[in-house]
C-alpha cells in the first residue's frame, strides 16, 4: 500500500488511485495529473480521513466552483446550514467551505463534514479567535489578547484530523505587508475577516503572524493528512479603488515564496485572490498570480467588477468570474445575491452556485478545456430539433428551464410563448 501523499507519489513517478479517478473525470491522462501535482500546478482535495470522491483543481482542468455556507453570530441553526449544504451540492458546487462564526462551530463543522459528499474547507482562525470574541458573539465584547497562537495550531491540527480537505490560512499577511497598507490610502482597509482578526492582534501586540513565523509547523500538520493549504489573501481589495495595490501585490509575492516552500516539503497549495477588481484588471491579476506563485492553482472570490449592485452581486461576480476563468483562474468562490447584506438563504445559495457555474463554464470554453463545448453543441442541436426535454437535460438548471417554459399557455407545444407562430426554427424546417 502506498503511504506517500499526492506530491510524494507524483515525485516518485507513482500514479495514485485519486490521480486515476480525477483523470477519468477530467478526460485527461493520469500522467498529466501526476505531472501537474509534481509541479504544483494541480492539487487534489481529499483528506486521507475522508471517504469522498477526490477533486482535482488546476491547470488544464475544468474550472471548479466553491460554495460558502456557515452560521453567524446572529443566525446559527445547524439544520439551516445542512439545507444550504444539500442545496449547494444539488446545484453543482464542487466543494463547500464552512465559514461558521456563531453557535457551536465545532459541532457545525463535524456535521457538515459528515454530511458532505464533496470536499470541505474551513478558516481555522474563526475557531481560534472564539475565546477572544466570547460565547455571546460581538455583543459580549472583544478581547484581542485572549487569542493564543498555540491554540490556533491546536485548532488546525484538530480540524485536519477531523477530515477537513482544505483550509484557508492567512500566511502571507506579515507585519511588513500590513504596514505597507497603512502607508497608502485604502477606502475599505482590510475586508478579509480572518485577515482583520490576525492583523489586529499583530498590530496591538507588535508581533509577527504566527502562521508566517511558524510556517514549517503548519506544513507538517497539513502533510500528515494531505490537507490542501489555501493560502489566504488577507489584503484582498474590498473596493474597486483598492484593487491591485501595493499591499495586495506585496502579500501575493510572499504567497509565491510560501507556495514554493510547501511544494518542496510535499504539501499541496492553492492561492486565494481578489475580491473587488475593475473589469480591465481581472486578467492582469490572473497573470500576476500565475507568474508570482509559480503557476499554482488560483482561487478567486468573484471577482466582483462593480461595487454598486447589492442584491445582484451573484451577477457582478459571475461577470468577473467568467473573465478570470477564461484568463486561467482554476477555482471560483461563488457570491450570492445576499453578499454585503445578510447571511444567505438556501435559495440564495442556489442562485450563487448557478451563476458561478455559468461563469466557470464560459471560462472553460474560452480557455479551450477539453469537452467544454460539447453540451453547448448538444443544446444547439436540440433547439434545432425542437426537442424540449433534451434541451432541459442539456441545461445547467433543468428544473428552472422546465418550469419557465410551462408557466405560460402554449397553442403549439413545439414552440415557446416568446415567438409562437413566428418561431424561426419552425420556419427553417421549410427550407429542407
Amino acid at each position: 500500500m502506498n503511504h506517500m501523499n499526492q506530491i510524494e507519489s507524483a515525485k516518485n513517478n507513482i500514479i495514485t488511485d485519486e490521480m486515476k479517478y480525477c483523470a477519468k473525470m477530467e478526460d485527461v491522462s493520469a500522467e498529466e495529473i501526476r505531472i501537474g501535482i509534481m509541479n504544483g500546478h494541480i492539487v487534489i482535495t481529499k483528506n486521507r480521513a475522508r471517504n469522498i470522491k477526490p477533486l482535482a483543481i488546476g491547470k488544464g482542468l475544468k474550472t471548479k466552483v466553491n460554495a460558502n455556507i456557515g452560521s453567524s453570530g446572529d443566525n446559527y441553526n445547524i439544520e439551516t446550514e445542512l439545507e444550504k449544504l444539500f442545496t449547494a451540492t444539488r446545484s453543482g458546487a464542487d466543494a463547500v467551505m464552512d465559514l461558521s462564526t456563531g453557535g457551536n462551530i465545532v459541532e457545525f463543522r463535524r456535521e457538515i463534514i459528515k454530511n458532505s459528499c464533496v470536499p470541505v474547507g474551513t478558516v481555522p482562525l474563526y475557531e481560534a479567535f472564539q475565546p477572544a470574541i466570547g460565547a455571546g458573539g460581538a455583543d459580549s465584547g472583544f478581547n484581542i489578547n485572549k487569542f493564543d497562537p498555540e491554540y490556533l495550531f491546536e485548532v488546525i491540527e484538530r480540524q485536519c484530523e477531523e477530515g477537513v480537505d482544505f483550509i484557508t490560512v492567512h500566511c502571507g499577511l506579515t507585519l511588513e505587508a500590513v504596514r505597507k497598507m497603512n502607508l497608502q490610502t485604502r477606502i475599505m482597509g482590510i475586508v478579509s475577516r480572518g485577515g482583520s482578526l490576525i492583523a489586529s492582534w499583530m498590530i496591538r501586540n507588535d508581533r509577527e503572524n504566527p502562521l508566517y513565523e511558524e510556517y514549517g509547523r503548519l506544513l507538517k500538520i497539513a502533510k500528515k493528512n494531505d490537507v490542501v493549504l489555501s493560502l489566504g489573501d488577507g489584503l484582498r481589495p474590498g473596493s474597486l479603488a483598492d484593487a491591485t495595490d501595493r499591499a495586495q501585490i506585496s502579500e501575493l509575492i510572499t504567497l509565491g515564496e510560501l507556495q514554493k516552500k510547501a511544494l518542496e516539503e510535499g504539501v499541496q497549495v492553492i492561492i486565494e485572490g481578489p475580491g473587488h477588481v475593475p473589469l480591465n484588471q481581472v486578467e492582469t491579476n490572473i497573470k500576476l498570480e500565475k507568474s508570482l506563485c509559480n503557476g499554482a492553482p488560483f482561487y478567486v472570490l468573484g471577482p466582483l467588477v462593480t461595487d454598486i449592485a447589492p442584491g445582484y452581486d451573484h451577477i457582478t461576480s459571475a461577470i468577473g468570474g467568467a473573465i478570470a476563468a477564461g484568463a486561467g483562474a482554476d477555482f471560483l468562490c461563488y457570491v450570492t445575491p445576499a453578499e454585503h447584506l445578510r447571511l444567505p438563504t438556501a435559495e440564495d445559495v442556489k442562485e450563487g452556485v448557478i451563476a458561478a457555474k455559468i461563469a466557470a463554464h464560459a471560462g472553460d470554453i474560452a480557455k479551450g478545456v477539453k469537452g467544454a463545448m460539447e453540451k453547448d453543441i448538444d443544446m444547439s442541436k436540440n433547439r434545432r430539433a425542437m426537442n424540449w426535454e433534451a434541451q432541459y437535460e442539456s441545461s445547467i438548471d433543468p428544473e428552472k428551464a422546465r418550469e419557465m417554459r410551462a408557466s405560460l399557455p402554449l397553442k403549439d407545444d413545439k414552440v415557446c410563448s416568446m415567438c409562437s407562430s413566428y418561431c424561426s426554427i419552425k420556419l427553417n424546417a421549410s427550407f429542407k
